[in-house]
């Protein structure tokens, strides 16, 4: 009965410890990268009131009789097998798909473990997890470099010092403007546009803000050349600063043709982008601009100066209508009605033509018509004037006065597969600027729990092995994402049940040993 009795304590403390490893695993059910634990038992030791005895001749074997004394902890065994993963959106947030642990330090320069990858970058530029212990790997460009366990310090080039500028190719021109100022307040975006209800005489005008200038141009004034144009353009600009110079400087524009602008262009012409073809001109002597119309000339149309309008009527009523070298012959049947002809010049350039309405023939012997001649004005077709600075995208950047760079100066920082850390520089563009290698172990399973999701080396584990993610049979980091913990909710409350009714037993057993004693006792009475 004694025995019994003991059996039930030592049961009531097993289930006891049992329902405390579970109760952790139920209290972080939420925890990311947890792993949960099991518990397990173990019988203690035995009395033997017989031994065993072997067969003979004459006799049969006997079995030992042996007496327990009820149980104990045997273990209580961590599950590092996998769990779900939860993307979070937060770029640093980092998780394994397999095996592998992110390495960490403390200020004391202990290493640990952990599967729970809440990462961010300090104001020095450290990677550091949510514990504010440094993330281990490798710092800087991580190409060629083995997997390490050194702290990750983000640390960017020195930055020259440079003026803001700005390319942009507009109808095959190479435009190019340029700040005069090292500082970044010459990276602004310049808009063109033009207006006709400025004042004569006023050529330009402007609007600033912290981020762009608008530069409006007098779409009735003229400029001389490019260099006109940037000398009114940063006297607007001045204007516009209470007659102070604008913080990133004087901006020049430069064009990789400047032959485009050798003459004088209107800020209409310069500002806007029709590239097509500005049609000459024919001009008739009033007498017979009563009977025909120019209604267009060809895009290669190359009269020009004055020249003479002549028509023949000929016997068989056909009229050759003749401006200098373009030549129509109209017969009588075209005649029957009024219509419109090409006049043709002499070559292979069908565009080198004109287009014009003439009456019917009763009009002709009418009016006398084919008796009439004049001199005609005309202006030759031409490719467009137009520069189109009004559609172009003048963004200003680079401007800066240089010095040392810090983590405030990078954007889109992430991690990719390799743990490899990327981020965006104004200057230097996209950089890697860091690798988190990870660790794995022989034994995981012998490794020890230190708290806050850590993991430590113990004898049994055996001594850490680095590599990069995906490599040597790690797996790949999931930017993003955090591992869930593998907290099974069904199993862990099954357990708890199963847990209370062994400590239930165990404590009828001692309440049953003791009335067998108390009868016991009784037994003198």
């Amino acid at each position: 009965m004694v025995r019994s009795l003991y059996s039930g304590v030592a049961g009531m403390i097993t289930h006891q410890a049992k329902m405390d490893v579970v109760g952790n695993n139920i209290s972080n059910v939420s925890t990311y990268g947890y792993k949960s634990s099991r518990a397990t038992f173990r019988d203690v030791y035995y009395q033997t009131n017989t031994s065993a005895t072997a067969a003979t001749a004459t006799s049969g074997g006997i079995n030992p009789t042996e007496i327990g004394y009820g149980s104990k902890l045997g273990s209580v065994d961590v599950n590092h097998s996998q769990s779900v993963m939860s993307t979070t959106g937060y770029t640093l947030d980092v998780a394994i798909a397999g095996e592998g642990y992110l390495q960490v330090m403390d200020n004391d320069g202990n290493i640990f473990y952990t599967k729970a990858g809440m990462l961010d970058i300090d104001a020095e530029g450290n990677v550091v997890d949510v514990n504010g212990n440094f993330v281990l790997g490798v710092s800087g460009e991580p190409s060629g470099q083995a997997a390490g366990s050194d702290r990750i310090k983000i640390s960017l080039p020195y930055e020259n010092a440079s003026v803001a500028s700005v390319s942009d190719t507009i109808n095959n021109i190479a435009y190019t403007i340029n700040a005069s100022e090292e500082t970044e307040n010459g990276n602004v975006n310049i808009v063109f546009a033009s207006s006709t209800k400025m004042p004569i005489g006023q050529k330009a005008q402007a609007e600033i803000t912290s981020s762009s200038i608008v530069v409006t141009l007098n779409a009735d004034e003229t400029f001389a050349n490019i260099t006109d144009l940037n000398t009114e353009i940063n006297a607007a600009i001045r204007a516009a600063n209470d007659g102070m110079p604008h913080p990133g400087g004087v901006f020049t524009i430069s064009m990789s043709d400047p032959s485009a602008f050798a003459e004088e262009l209107t800020g209409a012409e310069i500002v806007n982008a029709d590239f097509g073809v500005e049609s000459g001109t024919v001009e008739l002597p009033e007498e017979m601009a009563q009977f025909f119309t120019i209604q267009s000339v060809g895009d290669s149309f190359s009269g020009s100066g004055e020249g003479s309008m002549d028509l023949t009527l000929t016997e068989a009523n056909s009229l050759t209508i003749r401006i200098n070298d373009y030549v129509a012959t109209l017969t009588e049947e075209q005649l029957a009605s009024a219509g419109s002809v090409v006049l043709k010049k002499g070559g292979t350039d069908a565009n080198d033509s004109i287009v014009i309405t003439y009456p019917n023939l009763n009009t002709i012997n009418a009016y006398n018509v084919s008796e009439m001649e004049g001199i005609v004005t005309m202006t030759p077709s031409e490719p467009s004037s137009h520069l189109g600075l009004g559609q172009g995208n003048f963004n200003l950047a680079g401007g800066t006065e240089g010095g040392e760079q810090t983590v405030a100066d990078l954007t889109g920082i992430s991690i990719n597969d390799k743990g490899i850390i990327t981020a965006t520089h104004d200057t230097f563009g996209l950089l890697e600027v860091g690798r988190i290698d990870l660790a794995t172990f022989a034994n995981p399973a012998g490794l020890s729990q230190a708290g806050n999701t850590y993991f430590a080396v113990s004898l049994n584990s055996g001594e850490p092995q680095l590599a990069i993610a995906g490599t040597e049979g790690t797996g790949s980091i999931l930017g993003g994402t955090l591992e869930t913990s593998n907290t099974d909710l069904s199993q862990e409350m099954a357990d708890m049940i199963t847990t209370q009714r062994g400590f239930q037993a165990c404590s009828r057993l001692i309440t049953v040993s003791d009335t067998m004693l108390e009868e016991l006792i009784n037994l003198k009475r």
